[in-house]
């Protein structure tokens, strides 16, 4: 079932992808990351009004959730942090990149979280996975070549970098998901995390407006886009799933990370319908070894 979740995961998180890039254009990055938290929080604040009173409107079901201790609670606000960060640098990178590229970029963060899976939880992959996780790496090298015939430089471009360390970022992020969700509800923490970043979010914009610091993008005045509201659907049901497939006591965080990653499919097909972004065949190789990757991750774990 995790598997299942895990693929439910990816396709939504392709569709928020679109969400966001469409959001962003021309557009004050950090107004439309503020707003994307409060539109997730809004989404969840039933499970937590109705946890905070025992309102008893989801009995007998996952979304009702305890009020939690201290501890837990302390627990979801380091998650908050991790994935706020990893947004801030991933929204001004995607603002600076086709999609078609900083998608494939951000789709190598699983082999970060293997790395760190091998290491901090003792995960060991078979022949086949490994198959697919050297794919995934083989897709990068390619892709650095397909962005060159756009005059984008993966050495030297800030915008690559920027995505590069919100992926580092999104790893440690997974890393950190499989260590609490052994002892902590899924809904729990999806409810109250949101609810953390739009906290974190508000006080971050209210210091650089008070202390009238000049905000990278802003540049660009904010615009209403009905883009907006649709990056917080798509990811709050993408995280739900997500969570959901951690829960599992047999789920694998290095492979659940890879399929997650098969994103890139959905965000480079709507990159090349809605966008019209360029050097399309090259990059549709490089996604494809992606692809097949997922494919090598999906059977290995069978």
């Amino acid at each position: 079932m995790w598997i299942i979740l895990a693929f439910i995961s990816a396709s939504l998180l392709g569709l928020y992808d679109v969400a966001k890039k469409q959001a962003l254009k021309a557009n004050a990055v950090l107004i439309v990351l503020l707003l994307n938290t409060l539109f997730s929080t809004l989404l969840f604040s039933p499970v937590i009004i109705n946890s905070l009173f025992d309102l008893g409107w989801f009995e007998g079901t996952r979304f009702a959730i305890s009020v939690g201790s201290a501890a837990e609670h302390g627990a979801v606000m380091i998650k908050a942090v991790l994935v706020l960060t990893s947004w801030i640098l991933g929204y001004f990178g995607l603002k600076e990149l086709p999609l078609t590229i900083a998608a494939p970029i951000h789709a190598t963060r699983p082999v970060m979280t293997l790395v760190g899976a091998m290491i901090v939880f003792g995960e060991r992959l078979n022949l086949t996975q490994w198959a697919g996780v050297l794919l995934a790496v083989g897709s990068l090298f390619m892709l650095s070549r397909s962005g060159k015939k756009e005059g984008i430089d993966f050495r030297h471009n800030r915008g690559v970098l920027l995505v590069g360390l919100a992926a580092v970022t999104g790893a440690c992020c997974g890393l950190y998901d499989r260590h609490i969700m052994h002892s902590l509800e899924p809904m729990f923490v999806q409810s109250w995390y949101v609810l953390y970043q739009a906290i974190l979010m508000t006080i971050t914009i209210a210091i650089l407006t008070i202390f009238k610091v000049k905000k990278q993008g802003s540049s660009d005045p904010f615009h209403w886009s009905w883009a907006i509201p649709l990056i917080s659907l798509f990811l709050s049901a993408a995280d739900v799933a997500y969570l959901f497939a951690l829960s599992d006591a047999d789920a694998m965080i290095s492979v659940v990370s890879m399929i997650r990653r098969s994103s890139v499919l959905v965000s480079f097909t709507c990159g090349a319908l809605l966008f019209h972004e360029r050097n399309l065949k090259a990059k549709a190789f490089d996604l494809a070894l992606i692809f097949i990757g997922a494919i090598l991750l999906y059977i290995g774990s069978r």
